[in-house]
């Protein structure tokens, strides 16, 4: 299951696990270092970060931005 981290409130990180559904991650889960657009995977001990994962979706974001505004 892909968790991206959407925003931080609180003690929380409110996470989008499927189009429009989101869960409340407590921040001494979430690995240190984690930002906002993360990309998440569950782990024995909590949730570590999918590095190759949150670079794919700021590239296809990035394509998307310049089809957008460059085009």
């Amino acid at each position: 299951m892909k968790i991206t981290i959407d925003r931080f409130e609180g003690e929380y990180a409110v996470c989008e696990v499927e189009a429009g559904k989101f869960i409340d991650i407590p921040k001494a889960d979430i690995p240190k270092g984690a930002k906002e657009g993360d990309i998440l995977s569950k782990a024995d001990n909590g949730y570590r970060i999918e590095k190759a994962g949150t670079e794919a979706k700021k590239d296809e974001i990035k394509k998307r931005m310049n089809r957008l505004f460059v085009d």
